[in-house]
């Protein structure tokens, strides 16, 4: 059987999403998915993510590198090595069965047993980067690409062609506008309610939670108020117990985990998350205004960096983990009494977003695929 592409990576949602939004893009540009195979990590959240779409699949036994110093990280990094050279067999003999014109790196430790396969079997590599600074997996990977797919400009990593990010199918067409309403009824939101999203990312924030929780009680007799908060399955047993009266006014939906994301960019007013990539991408594609808090401590920054390219041309607000406190119900209030602000965000989120919506990534993947042998 020939393959037309093998796409590698996963772990968390971060990389798996942007995986099945660049199969997606495939097969928007007439790529049967019989034709699509998915590698990722047997721990990963992609074992429950990537079966139901239909992609034909191979779960891989490794672990990424711990930076951390505590006994169980270095458990940890003992067995990385063994697992990932027994992973790269693996995927050798998968390769020579599949036989694919092309693999393509989502990024993350999972993308390596792939990546070292096909650099064995002289598979051309593309490797897709979304952070504005690119992690240590797109950075070690990229040098044995043949392109680079960045989803910002300026990218420093080799033969970058900027792509925009992958988004999956379901966010590139939504229609703030066009499908308000419908959104809202789906969710259970009164169509004239101030509603805000809240997304702490794929595992949750307790920052961004005990911030939006404080909030909540501050507001809870605001009947005119609709608040969707996705506070991550590590931290739904926190919230067993309502943290606002039954009677009161505000309508406060929490769920562990936000399966209708589509929905959520096309009915709420404004949006607050935090600042992975994939957020980055949805905010600028659907053009949600949103208020982004970026990860202190995530590696290099790299949230605050990638929030930046929003917000340093109007297209999101920032605000810093530390300024929270004191400024955040500020935030909202204000733009609630200024929707043209609102629209204002919205408006230049949505131009920064355009080449989201362009499935140029397709075309590189394409290309590389079909580019004779140097």
């Amino acid at each position: 059987m020939t393959t037309f592409a093998v796409i590698a990576g996963g772990g968390t949602s971060g990389h798996v999403l942007p995986a099945i939004a660049i199969a997606e893009a495939l097969t928007d540009s007439r790529i049967d998915l019989s034709q699509i195979y998915y590698t990722g990590a047997r721990r990963g959240v992609e074992t429950e993510l990537v079966p139901t779409t239909g992609i034909r699949h191979s779960f891989f036994d490794v672990v990424g590198l711990q930076r951390s110093f505590s006994i169980a990280s270095l458990k940890s990094n003992l067995v990385f090595a063994p697992k990932l050279l027994k992973a790269r067999r693996e995927a050798i003999k998968l390769f020579a069965a599949e036989r694919p014109q092309v693999v393509v790196s989502v990024g993350g430790y999972a993308s390596l047993p792939a990546v070292l396969a096909a650099r064995k079997l002289d598979i051309p590599i593309v490797v897709v980067s979304y952070d504005r600074i690119p992690g240590r997996s797109s950075k070690l990977t990229s040098r044995f690409a043949r392109a680079t797919a960045v989803a910002f400009p300026s990218s420093d990593l080799p033969r970058a062609i900027t792509t925009g990010a992958p988004v999956r199918r379901v966010i590139r067409n939504v229609d703030r506008k066009l499908h308000r309403e419908d959104a809202r009824g789906r969710l259970g939101i009164s169509h004239d309610s101030f509603f805000i999203g809240v997304i702490g990312g794929s595992l949750g924030s307790l920052m961004l939670n005990t911030a939006i929780s404080e909030f909540v009680k501050q507001f809870q007799d605001d009947g005119d108020l609709a608040i969707r908060h996705v506070v991550g399955e590590r931290f739904m047993k926190s919230y067993s117990s309502p943290i606002v009266d039954a009677d009161s006014a505000i309508t406060y939906q929490v769920v562990a985990y936000e399966d209708n994301m589509a929905d959520i960019y096309a009915g709420v007013d404004v949006l607050i998350g935090r600042g992975g990539a994939g957020t980055i991408a949805d905010v600028a594609t659907t053009g949600v205004p949103a208020i982004l808090i970026p990860w202190k401590d995530a590696a290099d920054d790299h949230q605050s960096a990638n929030v930046r390219y929003l917000s340093d041309d109007g297209a999101a607000i920032l605000v810093n983990e530390e300024d929270v406190t004191s400024t955040l119900v500020k935030i909202i209030v204000n733009l609630r009494m200024h929707p043209e602000e609102l629209e204002k965000i919205s408006h230049q989120a949505y131009e920064m977003g355009a080449v989201n919506r362009q499935g140029k990534i397709a075309e590189v993947i394409k290309d590389v695929a079909n580019r004779p042998v140097a």
